[in-house]
């Protein structure tokens, strides 16, 4: 089969790989129907996570089940199916409560690689979701968003506790923040304020909810919020970049008493800790647990409720996943489908 393969910092390429097969009783091999560059591989694009030797890439994706492994009890073959970035058994302690990222037999699915024709899902019965029936091409973006972005942006609104009445401000504009958006107005928030110095980010993020925009950034960020807010805050901030400055920013946005929900992959975050005292803000957040989410976003996208495959605004063919990749990190494109 052919999938994305990194080689070193910038340099992805399209390799036969080896197709995969069932390793375990309870896998499932899925047929990628679409797939997906992260924001979250740019790390590793840019440098700034360091790997060893070639790796496969990707974690998002949504396809048909092909085979099964002799324990599987849940999944069949010919289901069209949403995954998770971790795989999960959804019966351990952590799962019950809701924390399938921190599942005991956790798998990532990066460590498989999903930018393929092919990907092998370990524990299937506790990672895959199957949609009502076979999706319209149309849905098909929507579906995938649910993978990673969509349900992330959904866990960090519910970690900052976005909800009616509440003034919402994300900070990070890329598609898990977009998304987050959109999350905090489903969640019935009565105000969102995104930070965006970019145009098309700032129409996407209107298109989702976004009651204002706010181009400033750092301090003059945070004081702009006060502004907002007659001088407190948000009640509810959404951390989607990963920086100590996002973090900060965050952290200074909301009022006193106010929550904030961390999803951005953190990268030297750095906390003062007197500082963080006398905020008087809860910090929740972390790797999303998807899975917890999958079987609401697929019916709200089966419904047409929302939306979310809108934050692609790139579409290529897998054998191009090189020119996805450099579209992300010249920010020419905010998230790139790649078609299977």
């Amino acid at each position: 089969m052919r999938g994305a393969v990194m080689h070193a910092p910038g340099d992805v390429r399209i390799e036969e790989r080896a197709d995969p097969r069932i390793l375990e009783p309870t896998d499932a091999i899925v047929r990628t129907s679409a797939t997906c560059v992260c924001g979250t591989d740019m790390w590793a694009y840019r440098g700034a996570d360091k790997s060893e030797g070639p790796r496969p890439m990707g974690h998002e994706y949504v396809g048909v089940v092909e085979q099964v492994g002799g324990a599987v009890r849940n999944i069949e073959v010919g289901d069209f199916v949403v995954g998770s970035f971790f795989a999960s058994d959804n019966t351990c302690e952590s799962c019950r409560a809701g924390y399938q990222s921190h599942c005991v037999h956790r798998v990532p699915m990066g460590s498989i690689g999903a930018q393929a024709e092919l990907v092998r899902v370990p524990l299937a019965d506790g990672t895959l979701v199957a949609t009502p029936g076979a999706p319209e091409a149309a849905l098909v973006p929507s579906l995938l968003a649910a993978s990673d972005v969509l349900g992330t942006g959904w866990f960090a609104a519910g970690a900052a506790e976005a909800g009616p009445g509440k003034t919402v401000a994300v900070v990070g504009d890329g598609a898990v923040g977009l998304l987050a958006v959109l999350a905090a107005r489903q969640r019935g928030a009565e105000r969102v304020i995104a930070f965006s110095r970019h145009r098309a980010r700032q129409a996407l993020a209107r298109r989702f909810g976004a009651t204002d925009i706010v181009e400033e950034r750092g301090d003059a960020g945070v004081a702009r919020i006060k502004k907002l807010t007659g001088g407190y805050g948000a009640h509810s901030v959404i951390e989607a970049v990963g920086t100590r400055e996002s973090m900060r920013q965050a952290i200074g946005a909301t009022r006193p008493g106010g929550h904030v929900g961390y999803v951005g992959v953190a990268h030297d975050v750095q906390l003062d800790g007197r500082e963080l005292f006398f905020s008087g803000v809860h910090l929740h957040g972390g790797p999303a647990p998807v899975r917890r989410f999958l079987p609401e976003l697929i019916q709200l996208i089966w419904d047409r409720t929302i939306d979310p495959g809108a934050v692609f605004d790139l579409t290529l063919p897998l054998d191009q996943a090189a020119e996805g990749y450099q579209a992300m990190d010249e920010r020419r494109a905010t998230k790139v489908l790649l078609t299977v």
